[in-house]
């Protein structure tokens, strides 16, 4: 009773500092506002905590929105979108300008050479003088057609570098969007698209396994210890789950204490062999705070494994790796289960797409 007690001061006592520190600040109750304070003062992402705190006591909110867009794009996405349209439909406007202009300077350029060929067509006789006049008048037109060129290569040349700045941008925005803020590995939209791209062909539905992992009693880790401590739990456990598999191996955080592996070129067995260390590394880490020598642990987790070859598409396999976690929930958790072991077993939660946890 103590302990859920004290777990419910700490969850009061955050809440209470976010809302006066914002208050102190002058910073709006708004939710996306919230969010940043939240991950800044739980301590979680040192990175967002130093650049709330450059923004100095009274931050302006087009500063905290930008905040925003860095570290939680996913909720940004319309404001980033948008703007790159905008960026992309006025360079695109402004290089069809250049293209127009040059197009009407080497017309004139033409003009000049069909009236300089016609005209000397037309005589019977050239004198040098007249020569050295069409020599003078095609020079001056060749130089500054040739000056022109440059010139509008230079301008293409800038407006190119310009639109590859935004597609480095949307491309950095498509990762943050597929991120999870907390953990920084795959979130649930990005795992969605790769394993619903498992069936696009023979080669992945042979060789894939998708494996899935939840954090035992984890609601119980939170009431006891807080959800900062929860928070850094989740953490630590993607980079047990990143360390203990190849870097060509999908890896999501897809609900609140779930994870998802998607991994490729194994047999049922190597899965299950990869997936059975991954369960031991976390069992065999300590969790706890080195300063207050308070223990977290131990932290486990319960894991199903299931080969795409046994799934009809990606919804049965999420399916039925679930049904394997299932079984091993209810067989005492702290274990691996394959779906191959499990036919006619109980099925777990249904998957639904961008589910919201």
């Amino acid at each position: 009773m103590q302990a859920a007690s004290t777990a419910e001061d700490r969850v009061t006592d955050i809440a209470t500092t976010i809302a006066v520190t914002m208050r102190q600040m002058g910073v709006l109750g708004l939710p996306r506002n919230y969010e940043i304070f939240y991950e800044a003062l739980n301590g979680s992402n040192h990175a967002l905590s130093l650049e709330v705190v450059s923004l100095g006591n009274q931050p302006t909110q087009e500063d905290l929105d930008r905040i925003g867009r860095k570290f939680f794009a996913q909720n940004h996405g319309h404001g980033v979108v948008e703007n790159a349209r905008e960026v992309i439909a006025k360079e695109l406007e402004e290089i069809a300008s250049i293209i127009r202009n040059e197009r009407c300077h080497l017309e004139k350029y033409g003009k000049i050479l069909g009236e300089t060929s016609s005209g000397l067509a037309n005589r019977d006789t050239v004198t040098k003088d007249l020569l050295q006049k069409i020599v003078g008048v095609m020079t001056v037109a060749t130089t500054s057609t040739i000056d022109h060129g440059k010139q509008a290569a230079s301008s293409l040349s800038d407006k190119s570098a310009e639109l590859e700045t935004v597609k480095t941008k949307l491309e950095e925005y498509k990762k943050l969007a597929d991120t999870d803020p907390l953990t920084h590995i795959w979130n649930r939209r990005a795992f969605d698209r790769r394993i619903a791209s498992i069936y696009d062909n023979k080669t992945g539905i042979l060789f894939n396994a998708l494996i899935l992992a939840d954090i035992d009693r984890f609601k119980e880790i939170n009431d006891h210890h807080g959800h900062p401590v929860g928070d850094r739990i989740l953490q630590i456990i993607a980079e047990i789950l990143k360390a203990n598999v190849n870097e060509d191996a999908f890896v999501a955080r897809t609900g609140g204490e779930e994870f998802a592996l998607i991994v490729e070129g194994t047999s049922e067995e190597a899965t299950f062999e990869l997936a059975d260390r991954i369960r031991d590394a976390i069992h065999q880490t300590p969790f706890g705070n080195i300063q207050t020598g308070e223990n977290y642990g131990p932290v486990t987790i319960s894991m199903g494994i299931c080969m795409a070859s046994e799934a009809d598409g990606s919804e049965d396999l999420y399916a039925k790796a679930d049904r394997a976690m299932y079984r091993s929930k209810v067989g005492g958790r702290n274990q691996v289960t394959r779906y191959s072991t499990t036919a006619g077993g109980k099925p777990g939660k249904n998957w639904l797409l961008y589910r919201r946890d």
